[in-house]
């Protein structure tokens, strides 16, 4: 307590600490039921995962915003509805094997562990992929690994469903291998002037059904060693 030249009172008093529940269940009425996001396992794994936590600590009071923030290396964690339309359209159920291709910071892969899936995800970028395994510590369904994303974890194939969460021109062929008959892969494929997210689905010969989604915008895929 601290007196003015005035003999006022004036009490110090120390910022206010940003109620993370309140605001996760507000994201997601506000900005994931309200565009349409319907399935309740999304919608529950959305309110359980802790997003302060995946971002940076001088950007948690912007976590729950609607939009992607920034996690280094040219890097970001994608806008909370981004990440409830993918994973709700790649229909996973418990028990599918899961394959991502940039893990970043490691929020969508504990979204996707949350909907009871064993998730194999793969980050190019060593610091973020170190950063992510030490986020995603108390998730035993999920194992990262560092690598070339495009060439996905063919240990681990055949995958129920894959989502690549950075652009890319096609689908890397190593990815259509990998993914079961009737598997999902959902990608943000590059056009002329914007990416659109598209879903592909595994048919009994081989080929791949397509549908165009919305537009989007997502960081490139980059083949080639990590680094």
């Amino acid at each position: 307590m601290s007196r003015n030249n005035k003999g006022l009172s004036l009490s110090l008093k120390r910022p206010k600490v940003p109620d993370f529940t309140q605001l996760r269940h507000q994201m997601v009425e506000l900005q994931l039921i309200s565009r349409g996001i319907e399935s309740r396992a999304v919608l529950e794994a959305m309110r359980r995962v802790p997003r302060e936590l995946f971002v940076p600590e001088e950007l948690r009071d912007f976590a729950y915003e609607d939009n992607p923030l920034p996690i280094g290396f040219g890097q970001t964690i994608s806008q909370p509805y981004i990440v409830a339309l993918m994973s709700e359209l790649a229909q996973i159920t418990p028990g599918d094997r899961v394959l991502e291709i940039g893990t970043g910071c490691g929020y969508a892969a504990a979204v996707l562990a949350e909907l009871e899936a064993e998730v194999y995800t793969v980050e190019r970028v060593f610091s973020l992929g170190e950063e992510a395994k030490n986020h995603l510590e108390t998730y035993p369904h999920v194992h990262v690994r560092i690598g070339d994303g495009s060439l996905g974890w063919v240990e681990e194939a055949p995958f129920d469903a894959i989502l690549v969460t950075c652009a890319a021109p096609s689908v890397p062929l190593s990815l259509i291998e990998q993914l079961k008959v009737g598997g999902r892969l959902m990608i943000p494929l590059e056009g002329d002037f914007y990416q659109i997210l598209t879903r592909f689905y595994k048919q009994e010969d081989g080929t791949l059904r397509k549908e165009e989604l919305i537009g989007v915008r997502f960081v490139p895929l980059v083949p080639g060693a990590p680094e």
